[in-house]
This record gives C-alpha cells, sequence and structure tokens, in this order.
C-alpha cells in the first residue's frame, strides 16, 4: 500500500508539472506585444511595426530595430490617418490597427528582405471577420443585405489583386483607400448583425460583384479617375468595378 501510495504521489506531480509547463507559451503570447515608444529597445517589436509601416507607404527608413524620430512620426501619421489617438506610441490600439493582435504570435527576430510577404498577412480568422466586419458596416451600413456582401467581397479581391496589398489588414489600412478608415469612423461604430453575417459569407467565398475590386456610390463626388473603371454591376447605392 505504501508503495502505490508513492506511485500515485509521484504520478500526480508529474502531471501538475506538465500543467505548469504546457501554460509558459500562453503566459509568453500574452505578453508578446508591448507598449512601444521613442527609445524603447524592444527591437525585435520595432522591426514588425518599421516593416509594416513601410508596407503601408507610412515609413521610408531603414527597418532597423531603433524606435527614433523617423519611427515615431511614422506611427503618428499612420495614427492620424487612422482615427487613432495620435501619440506615437504604439499601444494596444495602435498594434490591432496594424494587424497584429497583442496577443498573438511572438515577433520576428530580425527584419526580413521581404515585409510584404504572406508572414505579415497572417491573421487570425476571428480577427479577419472583426476587422471586414467593422469595414463594411462603415462603408455600407446602410446598403442592403447583398450590398455588405459586395463591399466585402471588393476588399477581399483586392488581398488577391497583386495590384494591391497582399493581407486583409493591408488593404482595410492602406493610405486613403477608404473614407470610413481615414475620418476613424470604422472605430466608432459597433458592426450590426448583419455587418457580422456578410463579412462571414464574403470570406466563405459569395461574390455578388464578379470580381470587383472597386466600388463607390455615383451621387458623391470621386475621384474623376475611377469612372474610367469598368462597371459590371450596381447594388444599392454602390457600382461595382473592375
Amino acid at each position: 500500500m505504501r508503495i502505490a501510495a508513492k506511485y500515485v504521489a509521484l504520478l500526480l506531480s508529474f502531471l501538475l508539472l506538465a500543467v505548469a509547463v504546457s501554460s509558459l507559451p500562453l503566459l509568453t503570447l500574452a505578453q508578446a506585444r508591448p507598449n512601444l515608444y521613442w527609445g524603447s529597445s524592444e527591437r525585435a517589436h520595432i522591426y514588425d511595426v518599421q516593416a509594416r509601416l513601410k508596407q503601408w507607404g507610412y515609413y521610408t527608413g531603414p527597418i532597423d530595430g531603433v524606435y527614433g524620430a523617423g519611427t515615431y512620426e511614422a506611427v503618428r501619421l499612420f495614427q492620424s490617418r487612422n482615427g487613432l489617438r495620435v501619440d506615437g506610441v504604439v499601444g494596444t490600439s495602435t498594434w490591432a490597427a496594424l494587424g497584429f493582435a497583442t496577443g498573438g504570435a511572438a515577433p520576428s527576430t530580425r527584419p526580413t528582405a521581404t515585409a510584404t510577404t504572406a508572414s505579415y498577412a497572417a491573421v487570425s480568422r476571428r480577427d479577419d471577420v472583426n476587422l471586414l466586419a467593422r469595414t463594411v458596416h462603415a462603408e455600407a451600413g446602410a446598403e442592403p443585405y447583398l450590398g455588405k456582401v459586395a463591399v466585402g467581397a471588393v476588399i477581399l479581391n483586392r488581398v488577391r489583386d497583386s495590384r494591391f496589398p497582399n493581407s486583409l489588414a493591408g488593404v482595410i489600412y492602406q493610405p486613403n483607400a477608404f473614407e470610413s478608415v481615414s475620418n476613424g469612423l470604422i472605430w466608432r461604430q459597433t458592426p450590426s448583425n448583419d455587418s457580422i453575417r456578410a463579412a462571414q459569407d464574403a470570406i466563405n467565398g459569395w461574390d455578388p460583384t464578379y470580381g470587383a475590386v472597386y466600388f463607390w456610390n455615383p451621387s458623391k463626388p470621386v475621384n474623376p479617375w475611377i469612372w474610367s473603371r469598368r462597371i459590371v454591376t450596381r447594388i444599392g447605392a454602390h457600382v461595382f468595378a473592375h
């Protein structure tokens, strides 16, 4: 009996140790994205910020992991154009707007030569739906359901088009691509259930626009260039074009 009790105690000890060890990566991930500011020494995270800002046209300096004047000004520019608090600090909201989850994957350990590769494009499916739903709601909140799906489809078609950034966040946060992102409306409204479902339907492959990569409201002022695009359909107040 004493030997059996010892074996049981030893087995319980191993089980407790296994649980403790398995929880370590979760703790590491939860702390993966710290606040960054001028002078921060978190070089691996700064690499990611610089690469993303450079990919989207906000940053022109070297990807060197140094949070200096150039990175600071690029962060402030990104924040000002995307309805965020303009303070030059990469906190939770700015990390999310850049397409990085604060509890997400660990940062890269060094800069890469190809900042536009898929390694920077990946976000979780939940993040995909949420970001797309916010954009659909802000751009097409008053449109019929089919019009909401259509706007989501256009955004996803851009991800697959070589003329646009190759990630969902990259397309949505491309400078001046969407008025609702530039003026911050995307973050001031909560997407409706219809907008969430429409985003999900678009992600699942429903495209009522026949592959369109542009949409606009003809009754509103737009850049004259847009009328050079070939219109393929009209849904609600929007026309959709290639």
